[in-house]
């Protein structure tokens, strides 16, 4: 059986590919909390640590995914929740955390995500999972903009061989796109992969088709580029412009006879929701309480405590992400928050939206043109477009690659599975078959 593993910093995904056999299929993972009971095609990219989940030992048992998402929503005050830990890859800075006394590194973190993946798959008829195509971004840029290359392969490479594969081979996430598009094709075509994932928007160009030689699968790469921005910024910027103010930005208080604005480092915290559970400490509780004696606007302040105090950051964003999708299908969409002592309804234009995300735009335009330019291939050389990933549905991203190629040379498809599958094809040719 071979074998593709999508781990990426909001949703993952298994597919095997059968000796012997042309199609791969992505391995069922559990139903979403509140969905319809469906089985769904990725595994939320999460870990909760739950005092009331424990061993024989009494130790903690960390959840994964769904079955993280679930104790959260029933005990949201005392669960830990961790998400998008795949961006952290980069940082020399965090190299893991204390949890219920036991200490996790980042690469005990995914390996845990990428032992579920394998037992799911394994309990699914593939034998034992030691051999595996897993995806990385094109490019591994810290947040100073830093190149960690080596650095973040070499802890990607120690997760997966702490959850227990042996032989592990990395390809880039648009090539692995790449092979899920070429399976429709009867014809050679140069293709621009776009992959727009949680945290990196990643972009391959190749030459694709029935001719293309499977013994020497580089050579049909003709560049690649990839920059550090895709959907989580994109959330980040709805919160940081639309949502922040009912929850304390912008707003003053008085202290010492002077005027001053209540600390930008809470909204940095506040902008990643995973974040604001380290707000709440004893001081910083404290601290915002004094603000909001001392300001002619308490709300907003009682608005952030109730956000810190009962954990709901997971629900706030659950709350972006759908008006996210609501402005991918509409001119504007209707941000509703209703859950303990808060209750906010505000309408965000698309318009607005787009000026938002203005920077992360033109961050992925400059990423394109330099694909281009370093290529040396032209707009009109290119026969087709493939958009992949939850972000290539944003209308303002989609015009980016219309503006250059046409509409009518781009097409979309496996927006969570192309990955995943890709790599399973990818995968027959590393282990043979």
């Amino acid at each position: 059986m071979f074998v593709g593993i999508d781990f990426g910093t909001t949703n993952s995904a298994i597919a095997l590919l059968a000796a012997g056999q042309d199609d791969a299929h992505i391995v069922p993972m559990p139903p979403m909390p509140g969905g319809d009971g469906e089985a769904a095609s990725t595994l939320r990219s999460l870990l909760a640590f739950d005092g009331k989940h424990r061993d024989d030992r009494k130790q903690v048992v960390p959840l994964v995914g769904q079955e993280a998402i679930a104790a959260y929503l029933e005990d949201d005050t005392d669960c830990r929740l961790l998400q998008s830990f795949k961006s952290y890859l980069t940082s020399r800075l965090f190299t893991g955390a204390s949890l219920f006394n036991v200490t996790y590194s980042l690469e005990d973190l995914i390996a845990l995500m990428v032992t579920r993946l394998r037992t799911m798959a394994e309990a699914q008829g593939a034998g034992e999972v030691r051999r595996v195509v897993a995806g990385r971004p094109v490019r591994f840029v810290a947040e100073d903009g830093a190149s960690e290359e080596d650095y973040a392969v070499s802890r990607l490479r120690d997760a997966f061989a702490r959850a227990g594969v042996d032989e592990l081979e990395l390809e880039y996430e648009p090539i692995a796109a790449a092979y899920y598009y070429e399976r429709g094709l009867s014809h050679d075509e140069t293709v621009l992969v776009a992959d727009f994932g949680g945290g990196t928007s990643d972009f391959c160009l190749m030459r694709l088709g029935p001719g293309r030689d499977r013994s020497r699968p580089r050579d049909a790469i003709l560049g690649t580029g990839g920059v550090g921005n895709a959907g989580d910024a994109l959330d980040r910027r709805i919160v940081d412009n639309g949502l922040a103010e009912a929850f304390g930005k912008g707003i003053t208080y008085r202290s010492d006879g002077k005027e001053l604005p209540v600390p930008s480092w809470l909204f940095g915290k506040f902008s990643r929701w995973h974040h604001i559970s380290f707000l709440n400490t004893a001081p910083t509780r404290r601290m915002l309480r004094d603000i909001q004696r001392h300001t002619d606007d308490p709300e907003p302040i009682e608005n952030l405590l109730a956000l810190i105090e009962e954990n709901l950051g997971y629900h706030l964003f659950r709350s972006v992400e759908r008006v996210k999708v609501g402005l991918s299908r509409q001119d504007s969409a209707e941000f509703l928050f209703d859950h303990g002592p808060i209750s906010l309804r505000q309408t965000i234009r698309r318009a607005d939206f787009e000026r938002w995300i203005a920077p992360e735009l033109e961050e992925i335009e400059g990423c394109l043109d330099r694909l281009l330019a370093d290529t040396g291939v032209r707009p009109e050389q290119v026969d087709r477009v493939f958009m992949t990933g939850g972000t290539s549905l944003v209308p303002a991203v989609r015009g980016i690659f219309a503006r250059r190629f046409g509409e009518a040379r781009l097409s979309s498809g496996g927006e969570f599975v192309s990955v995943a599958t890709g790599l399973a094809y990818r995968a027959r040719e590393v282990f043979g078959g």
